[in-house]
């Protein structure tokens, strides 16, 4: 009957416990388990009559499994390593249960027999109870252990929900008076307000200074929060900084207890350095967000600011760049004042078709940086140049043997005179695979290098050859590019941003950014507080089982897919910060 009462559960154990004995004229009959449910379903009987609200016998019976149950957590050792303090609450959880006492002269509480009253009862059925299932936790000690780890979990649970309650509780009050922590805004209407989850004190103190302290509040973390993804929810609340955060953002936590239409402000706004560490932080804050307050997101409360990684200084102006690329658009843009690029046929490109130029050679740039580091960059260069990157010159014996050549000729035009000696062949079954190899010998040391069949055919060498003709166009005869009075021989697309760059820092100074506490006050508000100038991303969750599996592959307790997920995307990596 108890199988039959589960039937839609996961049981935590193989076979009910059965309990069958009689003393001083009374007969019990108890079958129990656990399943993985949160809720108590115990069915009490007396001759054979129901009793809806229990009675003594249900008494014996809770009280015998509490003790039980209790002791045995605490002789294992499971209750002092998890820190909990059971009750007969925690250890109900998830039970099912039938009790069925024969007693001679039964007393209840009324004609309906809701509830039996014999005192008798009682002490017989706590003794058998307690005895039966103290051998059954002797006799299966593994499914004991489950039975404890269960129970240890709804403890946990337990007082972690009275922690949320007691979260909850605190009034506004109370989050102003956090010394040293929360710097509140003046501000009381949650729509026109906005929390700045600052990394550290440093820039916590840079924040509070250049803030407007009519609608912005901040608050700083120090450390790193806490990996909820690995953490049961009680550890997840006895953390102090999640309790600081949850108690400012007023909305409390938990299925239960958790009201979005309480928060303080609808802005919330993650501002961590531009380092690795302020990127785990970040990371660290919407796992938070995405495990525990999904609806925040969903609202459309969430965001990620973008302070500047760097400041550049040309003379007395400066100028704020929130990432990499803008710094090298800001270095283009400097690099060609006055340029321009005289081809061998005698074409000079200047104004926006010089820019096409730069644009083409920084998408050849980032195709190339994405082939295998085994793979020689400036050969690569020259054979997508030449066009030996296409697969069906490769095919064909006598086109692949002639753009060998090609390609070593091509080496050889950019080489110092003392490093020139390039060959050109198609590699042979002694050197492993198919493709292209390319062999000098510069002071008796000989270099080989080998395009194989593999990187020609990939995809990024498809990309690669779509850009052949207009390579071929400016770079088949080496250009010059001319700022000026100063003129430089190009080599290839590489080069030319090489060129454009070196041109661009020029008297530069530039400043890059880790960490928001590098920034004074006055600096913080222009690039990253100010309304008017800020830029931020409103995190929004388009696919929620990707968002779910990604975060449970990068923040969860296997290490397998997370290394997996780093090896897969490794060549992607930008800007390592090592």
């Amino acid at each position: 009957f108890v199988k039959h009462l589960d039937r839609v559960k996961k049981p935590l154990i193989q076979t009910p416990i059965a309990i069958r004995a009689e003393r001083d004229g009374i007969t019990v009959e108890v079958a129990m388990w656990w399943n993985d449910s949160y809720h108590e379903n115990v069915l009490a009987f007396t001759n054979n009559i129901p009793q809806r609200d229990g009675g003594t016998h249900l008494a014996g019976f809770r009280a015998a499994l509490t003790r039980q149950i209790t002791g045995y957590g605490d002789a294992s050792g499971q209750t002092k390593k998890e820190k909990v303090s059971l009750t007969g609450d925690d250890c109900r959880e998830g039970l099912t249960a039938v009790l069925s006492v024969k007693v001679p002269d039964p007393k209840f509480s009324s004609q309906t027999k809701d509830k039996l009253v014999s005192s008798e009862v009682r002490p017989v059925v706590e003794s058998l109870v307690n005895e039966a299932l103290g051998t059954w936790l002797e006799e299966h000690p593994s499914e004991g252990k489950v039975v404890v780890e269960k129970v240890i979990q709804a403890a946990a649970a337990r007082e972690a929900a009275r922690k949320a309650r007691d979260i909850t509780r605190k009034s506004t009050l109370g989050v102003t008076s956090l010394p040293g922590k929360l710097a509140d805004c003046q501000e009381r209407d949650p729509a026109k307000s906005e929390i700045f989850i600052v990394e550290g004190d440093s820039a916590g103190g840079s924040a509070k200074g250049g803030r407007s302290r009519q609608n912005q509040a901040i608050l700083p973390l120090r450390g790193k929060i806490l990996n909820v993804e690995r953490a049961r929810f009680d550890r997840m609340l006895s953390s102090d900084m999640i309790g600081t955060l949850i108690t400012a953002l007023g909305t409390s936590i938990g299925k239960d207890e958790f009201n979005a239409d309480k928060l303080r402000y609808h802005k919330i706004i993650l501002m961590t350095d531009a380092d690795v560490d302020g990127a785990h932080i970040r990371t660290l804050l919407l796992t938070f967000f995405f495990r525990q307050m999904p609806e925040l997101i969903e609202r459309g409360h969430l965001y990620i600011a973008q302070p500047p990684l760097y400041k550049v200084t040309r003379g007395k102006s400066s100028q704020y760049l929130k990432d990499e690329s803008a710094y090298e658009e800001y270095l283009i843009d400097s690099g060609l004042e006055e340029a321009s690029l005289t081809l061998g046929s005698g074409e000079v490109r200047t104004g926006q078709d010089l820019h096409s130029a730069i644009d083409d050679a920084l998408a050849v740039r980032q195709l190339i940086n994405g082939l295998h580091t085994r793979y020689n960059r400036s050969v690569v260069e020259q054979a997508a140049i030449a066009g030996a990157l296409n697969a069906d010159v490769l095919a064909d014996l006598g086109r692949a043997n002639a753009m060998a050549e090609r390609v070593a000729k091509r080496l050889d035009l950019i080489a110092e005179d003392t490093e020139r000696g390039w060959t050109g062949r198609l590699s042979t079954s002694n050197d492993g695979v198919g493709g292209y190899v390319f062999e000098r010998t510069v002071r008796g040391v000989k270099e080989f290098v080998q395009l194989d069949a593999g990187l020609i055919n990939s995809a990024d060498a498809r990309q690669l050859d779509r850009y052949a003709s207009r390579l071929a166009e400016i770079y088949s005869e080496p250009p010059v590019l001319r700022r000026k009075e100063v003129s430089e021989t190009i080599a290839g697309p590489l080069a030319l941003l090489n060129a454009v760059f070196a041109t661009g820092r020029k008297g530069l100074t530039m400043q890059r950014y880790k960490g928001l506490g590098e920034m004074n006050a006055e600096q913080l508000w222009e690039t990253t507080l100010d309304p008017n100038v800020r830029s931020l991303l409103q995190v929004k969750v388009t696919d929620a089982t990707d968002a779910d599996s990604l975060f449970s592959r990068l923040m969860g307790d296997e290490v397998e897919p997370r290394r997996e997920f780093i090896q897969d995307n490794a060549l992607s990596v930008a800007n390592l910060d090592v």
